[in-house]
């Protein structure tokens, strides 16, 4: 369970997702600033356009109710026989279905240059040197305070190391990029893919089914373990990467095409009737009920990997990061032997209350007298029929099964401490 740093294999199996962000990115490259960080519907300013991704009227052809979203109009639901959040999510989690999402708004980058997994270790806390080639793994960049500037998946594609940051965050990511490579005394170099490679991400049940049709005949999906990543073709494209990963909590891939392929890649994947198009509203539900973060809600800056209990993101106790540090902000996170620092508040799944508890939402104890935190995500659970929410709690009151009390719309409500993730994962393993 996530909750528990030490269960680290677990753990690499609870998590790895991409926690997709919705917080403004920067007025820059054209990309809109949302005026809101919450709304999935936040007006933009009428002075910067959205960029479309090269889905975009594939989306609107099919439905799609299109929103600003990190500077993109991506869908937030579609209305279709099977559209609607409630639908879309529930589709996502049923037995020989697949979910498809498009997150050609998230940055990919290339790293090259000799230094490059040694340059990554000073802005990450991962350990990059380690990774097989193909293998991958959730990381977090941090700052000199040891706060989350970002997560990130990061994978070992044997020439160069591909790495995928969230879409609202990725101008940000590089401009700090670019400030720490100036300070790097080596060879590393930074290719930022633009929108030239588009993102595409087939998540449930049914995933591997639906990607298997599009992949050459000898390819072995079984073989194929989660968080690895492999050039392939796609439907007979070449120079597509398929990555085993996600951000539901089930088995999945995140594929990355050249745009003008995407088109016909989105469609033959649509094609298959197991296969539902899926908009941002269900995305957050299910990373929600998967127990995921979502950058600029339950991750910022002002956060360490220790309070979001992702402290495993760095290894165990006896790791090397854990022993060498290194990486930006380290001491700030780990004592000198490698033990966590301890830390006043820590993230916490919440369940019991009768309504949902929205972010901001005031967290107090069981007597509903002193404020202990703070909701950073809340919803309506669809596969639970129950509200669900995650957010900060001073350290003490922490252990799941505490009980605690919720200001929801001006009214107390009782709520208790609750394991993540909310409904069980079901991240791939291959047979042993």
């Amino acid at each position: 369970n996530n909750n528990n740093n030490n269960n680290n294999n677990n753990n690499n199996n609870n998590y790895h997702a991409q926690l997709h962000s919705q917080n403004p990115p920067p007025q820059q490259q054209g990309i809109a600033k949302p005026s809101s960080t919450r709304s999935f519907a936040a007006a933009a300013s009428s002075d910067e356009p959205l960029v479309k991704t090269a889905l975009y009227s594939l989306h609107k052809d099919i439905g799609g109710d299109m929103v600003p979203f990190a500077g993109y109009e991506l869908p937030v639901l579609y209305k279709s026989e099977n559209g609607g959040v409630m639908k879309e999510h529930l589709w996502c989690r049923a037995a020989g279905k697949a979910a498809m999402f498009d997150v050609s708004h998230m940055g990919q980058i290339r790293w090259h240059g000799k230094d490059r997994a040694a340059f990554l270790e000073k802005i990450v806390v991962g350990d990059i040197a380690g990774l097989k080639e193909r293998s991958g793994c959730l990381s977090l960049v941090t700052n000199e305070q040891g706060g989350i500037i970002d997560d990130t998946v990061i994978t070992n594609a044997g020439d160069y190391i591909y790495m995928v940051v969230n879409g609202a965050t990725k101008f940000g990511d590089m401009k700090h990029f670019q400030e720490q490579m100036e300070k790097f005394d080596g060879d590393v170099t930074m290719e930022y893919l633009e929108d030239s490679m588009q993102l595409l991400a087939i998540q449930g049940p049914g995933a591997a089914e639906a990607v298997k049709k599009l992949l050459p005949s000898g390819f072995d999906l079984t073989k194929m373990a989660f968080m690895t990543g492999v050039v392939t073709t796609l439907d007979g494209i070449d120079g597509c990467r398929v990555t085993r990963c996600g951000y539901t909590g089930e088995d999945g891939f995140e594929i990355a095409m050249p745009a003008e392929n995407a088109v016909s890649i989105a469609s033959k994947l649509l094609s298959d009737p197991s296969v539902n198009a899926t908009g941002l509203g269900a995305r957050d539900s299910l990373r929600l009920e998967a127990g995921l973060c979502l950058y600029g809600h339950d991750l910022n800056e002002t956060i360490n990997p220790v309070e979001a209990t992702l402290a495993w993101t760095m290894g165990g106790p006896k790791s090397r990061r854990r022993k060498e540090g290194g990486f930006l902000g380290a001491e700030h996170i780990l004592k000198p032997d490698g033990k966590l620092q301890k830390v006043a508040k820590k993230r916490v799944g919440i369940m019991g209350m009768k309504a949902p508890a929205r972010e901001g939402a005031e967290i107090y104890d069981a007597a509903g007298e002193n404020k202990i935190g703070d909701v950073t995500s809340g919803t309506y659970s669809p596969c639970l029929k129950a509200p669900i929410a995650m957010g900060y709690v001073e350290t003490p009151l922490a252990k799941v099964g505490t009980e605690i009390s919720l200001k929801i719309r001006g009214k107390m409500q009782k709520a208790v401490i609750t394991k993540m993730p909310f409904v069980e994962s079901h991240y791939y393993r291959v047979p042993e």
